[in-house]
């Protein structure tokens, strides 16, 4: 789990989140990403709860996080559902 791990930590430095989910959900879509050679998360739910969210659109939170990940996305992440809120904000999970 090298790739969650990489993730988890970027995330972790540039948004210091007070809670942080990652749910690979590379399996649910194996049968349209059939590469032999597919890294080992293809498709990624990141859930992330940070104060650097607040006051910032929707879009601005997946821009950013987008950014934080375009090494995995140069590596072969395929795939990217973003839940992004400030503390303040509710949640659905």
């Amino acid at each position: 789990m090298a790739m969650a791990a990489a993730i988890e930590d970027r995330l972790n430095t540039l948004f210091n989140p007070e809670r942080l989910i990652l749910k690979d959900e590379s399996a649910q879509h194996s049968s349209h990403y059939n590469d032999p050679d597919a890294p080992e998360i293809t498709h990624l739910r990141i859930r992330i709860v940070s104060d650097k969210f607040k006051g910032m659109s929707r879009i601005a939170r997946h821009r950013a996080v987008n950014e934080a990940l375009g090494p995995e996305f140069a590596d072969g992440l395929h795939a990217l559902a973003i839940e992004a809120a400030a503390p303040d904000e509710p949640t659905r999970w």
